[in-house]
């Protein structure tokens, strides 16, 4: 964490940044950074912890890969259903009493599953886990924004999202380990304790985030009046450049929606992964559901050092486009060669390492592009919009994914059309977006001697 925070003391010209600007951007960075990326690991714990808990869990409730696909997916489609108006009220009553109240719903949606006995109850809580975290990814992201100018936001992004692979990393072999043995313990199957400890510990950190964040720069009484002026001047100056400021404008912005067909491409891959990795390395005749768990943390840990390579280059460069495609790409082709050698485990593994290295760092790297077209209420309710078109790729690969293994017997396939698909999506990003995104992003001194991003 601390050397990921150093990076952010440059600027993103590759020019060393003022130390005043620097110092500040650090300031805030340890402030508020490791408290919210504990929420995002969380959070994504509480995606990937279905995967882990699918033998069992099909096993006790007697469901095929269809109806686990379709349960799993039902999570989606609450966080569908309610992302943008969560946005919208995140942007209305402040972001730090809304991520709180997200966190704290949901943490106790999610241990609520423990009381699950049949397969409609296992439909109705996943739908409903999904409508309680609705809005916490594009509201924490939203929520970056408001403390940090353009230049640091790839880094910071990647720090972020860091806790995503995290999340993978260290919560795949204590999943493993709670599964092998909890199993039991107090009467409970494993999978019951899974759930509970994805769950519980969000409360806490709800009441955390509720006491400890802070809505505005002004409102941050650990730093100077100064300070709070230099940096909220600086970011307000880069966003009278950007477009509307409503979500009906943000509608009507070129690039907009497109931005939007490729973030649901770039789910498809991302559950394909999330949702399928223990059952493939299962499938390729490794059993111990602790091997499974520590395979399952490669491809995060991959994922984990290309977000922090990329997240750097990109703020160097300005080539945020670029470097999706690459990913996107670099992923595609992990999931041509899943496919090829899905009864080799090491070959197998390492398929997964390509492929999440390429998908786990292209979600951050992506999230660089929508800021640059939407400011305040458009940037609220509009970034929950792409993620919510992105999330629907979370309702199509899981059932997808089972549905074609229930017919044909074999997930290859499935990974076949997710590795075409994101060939699909890397094509777009370079042909398919407005000369506003194709555009590298070039920084220019202003007036106060810091570097910024040239109006589009």
């Amino acid at each position: 964490m601390s050397s990921i925070i150093q990076s952010l003391a440059s600027a993103g010209s590759g020019a060393e940044a003022p130390p005043s600007e620097a110092a500040i951007v650090r300031k805030v960075a340890w402030r508020i950074m490791p408290l919210i990326m504990v929420c995002y690991l969380f959070a994504f714990f509480d995606r990937i912890n279905i995967s882990f808990a699918k033998f069992a869990l099909q096993s006790d409730l007697h469901l095929s890969d269809t109806a686990y696909g379709f349960g799993a997916g039902l999570f989606v489609v609450g966080y569908v259903l309610f992302e943008v108006p969560s946005n919208l009220m995140l942007y209305k009553v402040g972001a730090r009493r809304w991520i709180a109240r997200i966190m704290v719903s949901w943490g106790i949606a999610t241990a609520l599953m423990v009381f699950v006995q049949s397969e409609w109850q296992f439909y109705v809580l996943r739908f409903l886990i999904g409508a309680m975290e609705a809005g916490f990814a594009p509201g924490v992201l939203f929520y970056l924004t408001l403390w940090f100018p353009v230049a640091y936001r790839g880094r910071i992004t990647s720090t972020l999202f860091l806790a995503s692979a995290f999340a993978g990393l260290v919560g795949a072999p204590a999943a493993g380990l709670v599964l092998s043995h909890l199993d039991g313990a107090l009467g409970m199957a494993g999978w019951h304790w899974l759930f509970l400890v994805g769950g519980l510990p969000c409360v806490v950190l709800g009441f955390l985030v509720f006491n400890v964040l802070k809505d505005r720069i002004q409102d941050a009484g650990w730093l100077t009046q100064e300070e709070q002026t230099l940096l909220s001047s600086r970011i307000a100056d880069q966003n009278k450049h950007i477009g509307s400021h409503s979500l009906l404008g943000a509608l009507k912005t070129p690039g907009f929606l497109t931005l939007g067909l490729v973030y649901f491409l770039i789910q498809v891959a991302s559950y394909g992964l999330n949702f399928w990795a223990p059952h493939l390395i299962r499938t390729s005749g490794t059993t111990n559901p602790t091997v499974i768990g520590l395979l399952t943390a490669v491809p995060y840990l991959c994922g984990a050092i290309a977000m922090l390579v990329v997240g750097k280059l990109s703020d160097v460069t300005g080539e945020r486009r670029k470097f999706v495609a690459g990913l996107i790409t670099l992923s595609a082709i992990g999931f041509f060669a899943a496919g090829f050698f899905d009864k080799s485990t090491t070959l197998l593994v390492v398929a997964l390492g390509v492929m999440g290295a390429g998908v786990i760092a292209s979600i951050p790297a992506f999230w660089a592009l929508p800021p640059r077209l939407v400011t305040g209420a458009g940037a609220a309710g509009g970034i929950a919009l792409i993620n919510t078109l992105g999330q629907l790729g979370g309702i199509v690969s899981p059932v997808m994914v089972g549905h074609i293994k229930d017919i044909t017997g074999s997930t290859t396939p499935a990974l076949y059309v997710i590795g075409a698909l994101g060939l699909v999506c890397a094509a777009i990003l370079m042909y398919g977006l407005p000369a506003t995104l194709r555009r590298k992003e070039e920084r220019t001194p202003t007036l106060t001697g810091f570097a910024t991003e040239a109006a589009p």
